[in-house]
């Protein structure tokens, strides 16, 4: 039975991109033919703008991309913002100052663009074992000698906030004292992170937002995800696939799981119920 999808919502690091972080030829076959077939195809990431690959942010037929979990909506071409719900600056200088009382790699995110200490960056692997990802990281952030300087210098709200663990007892730690600040959701995508929004911030909401604007049914939005922050896209979305390497609680939110991103699931998945 095919799916009816008019657009359709792409997690990337654990869905469409392999462990690798590679963008598979066959995907992007299935995706020009996806797109040729009408359909809406955009990266839907916890990854601010200027972390998207550029193959994948300018490939032919994709136009707007949501990062920061749904923080920020964009068009992807010309980076002007659809749709923005940031952390306040009260509020983002709570949560780093919880991510001070460990040892973190510290992000804060504005206008698109993740700012990382310099120093933390430098020993990278302390906090990401995945040396793929690790690479993401370093060739992706921009790197400050002090973030809270940064934070300070600007003094304005953040469109999201990463805290990167040496530990698994920090990040646990750290989320319980995050439980005390109110007007955040605070969610991850890999084993030692934390990253925080604004409350109600979510790809779910930011994709059927972008739908309504588009004139597109939530019922005909199809939605790919693995981790915690893709939560609500499996279950908002008119239809949620998540990947066979995704946590049980994305999976049980699902209507189909996919095979995993490192056996391009993705792609095999829109071959066999969406396309005509």
């Amino acid at each position: 039975m095919k799916i009816k999808a008019r657009m359709i919502g792409l997690d990337l690091d654990g869905t469409l991109l392999t462990t690798e972080k590679e963008f598979t030829p066959y995907t992007k076959e299935i995706l020009r033919k996806a797109i040729a077939q009408g359909i809406v195809v955009l990266p839907a990431t916890g990854r601010p703008l200027s972390g998207i690959p550029g193959e994948l942010l300018h490939f032919p037929g994709i136009r707007y991309a949501i990062t920061a979990n749904g923080g920020r909506v964009v068009e992807s071409r010309t980076g002007r913002t659809i749709y923005e719900k940031l952390v306040s600056a009260p509020i983002a200088r709570k949560v780093l100052e919880i991510f001070e009382h460990y040892d973190t790699l510290r992000e804060i995110y504005y206008d698109g663009i993740g700012y990382a200490q310099e120093e933390a960056l430098k020993n990278v692997e302390r906090y990401i074992e995945s040396s793929p990802m690790a690479n993401y990281i370093v060739t992706t952030r921009r790197p400050v000698p002090d973030v809270r300087a940064k934070f300070e210098a600007e003094d304005r709200a953040v469109d999201k906030m990463q805290g990167l663990f040496a530990t698994l007892e920090d990040r646990d730690a750290a989320a319980e004292e995050l439980k005390s600040i109110p007007g955040i959701v605070v969610t991850g995508a890999l084993d030692k992170n934390i990253e925080v929004n604004a409350q109600g911030v979510n790809k779910g909401d930011a994709l059927i937002d972008l739908g309504k604007r588009l004139g597109i049914r939530r019922e005909d939005i199809l939605a790919f995800g693995d981790g915690s922050n893709d939560y609500y896209m499996m279950q908002k979305a008119g239809t949620g696939v998540a990947m066979e390497n995704g946590t049980e609680e994305v999976k049980e939110a699902a209507d189909y799981v996919a095979r995993s991103n490192d056996e391009e699931g993705v792609a095999r998945f829109i071959e066999e119920y969406v396309l005509e």
